[in-house]
């Protein structure tokens, strides 16, 4: 098998192993806390969850950034873009600019067919612009501040790979909205976010090392929306359930949100 197939399928392996051990451990406290309230944990599953929903995503920024200065991981780096490249010297696609998108779309589609999710549609379209917010801010600053160039040498805003974060915050807010229903959403979701990542790189715009910490910073952005709006909810609402619908769009290379709301 070739090299760049390996990483490949490591990174899909990583990705799906961390959905589903998170589906395990939601699982494990939820049995073990049938009455906690969301956001609640006790001293013996805090550890687990922070291991689960932290650990794993810091641990890919990180390799990620460590990789901008270290030789061995750049090689991988280099290695993955020459096999890709030789593999498939014409590749070109643009289904990565819409792929990003379909774990979220998918939240909203199967609400539309009566499938219910975790939170009403005002919280969840709430909790996706959290995240966006989160992502966006954290991708472009990182951009700016590394200054690396893509393996095309189109620019200098390779780090991080803003699709595969898209992507990824995506997939964690599909688990988290509908981890009760199946665990099969949250793997889905997952699998769509890890073919993101894998044809910015066969796109010949990102590194191994870009795609692996915008996966990390994805998850960690939908892991913070859940984390703080509780408090905001009760900030902003009390008992108005204003209609929100969140629209990503994607035009000249420019990632947007638009936002209506129906009072």
């Amino acid at each position: 098998m070739r090299k760049v197939n390996r990483l490949s399928l490591a990174l899909l392996f990583v990705s799906i192993s961390f959905n589903v051990f998170a589906q395990r451990a939601d699982t494990m406290i939820m049995k073990q806390e049938p009455t906690l309230k969301y956001g609640q944990s006790t001293p013996t599953n805090g550890l687990l969850e922070k291991a689960v929903f932290i650990g794993v995503p810091i641990a890919m920024v990180t390799y990620g950034y460590c990789a901008l200065d270290n030789d061995k991981l750049m090689e991988i780096n280099l290695n993955t873009k020459t096999e890709i490249r030789e593999d498939y010297p014409r590749f070109a696609t643009s289904v990565d600019n819409y792929l990003q998108f379909a774990p979220a779309v998918a939240v909203y589609g199967l609400n539309a067919m009566n499938v219910p999710g975790k939170n009403n549609f005002r919280d969840r379209s709430m909790i996706y612009l959290l995240s966006t917010v989160f992502m966006s801010t954290t991708v472009r600053g990182l951009k700016n501040a590394t200054h690396e160039q893509r393996p095309d040498g189109s620019d200098y805003l390779s780090f991080p790979s803003g699709h595969t974060a898209t992507a990824f915050a995506a997939a964690e807010f599909l688990r988290q909205e509908y981890k009760d229903q199946s665990i099969w959403y949250g793997i889905a979701g997952y699998g769509v976010a890890t073919a993101t990542g894998a044809l910015r790189m066969y796109n010949n715009k990102h590194w191994f090392s870009d795609v692996v910490a915008g996966a990390g910073i994805g998850i960690l952005s939908t892991e913070m929306a859940y984390w703080v709006y509780p408090p905001i909810k009760k900030l902003l609402f009390k008992d108005k359930s204003p209609k929100v619908l969140i629209v990503p769009n994607y035009n000249n290379r420019n990632l947007g949100l638009g936002m209506m709301v129906k009072l």
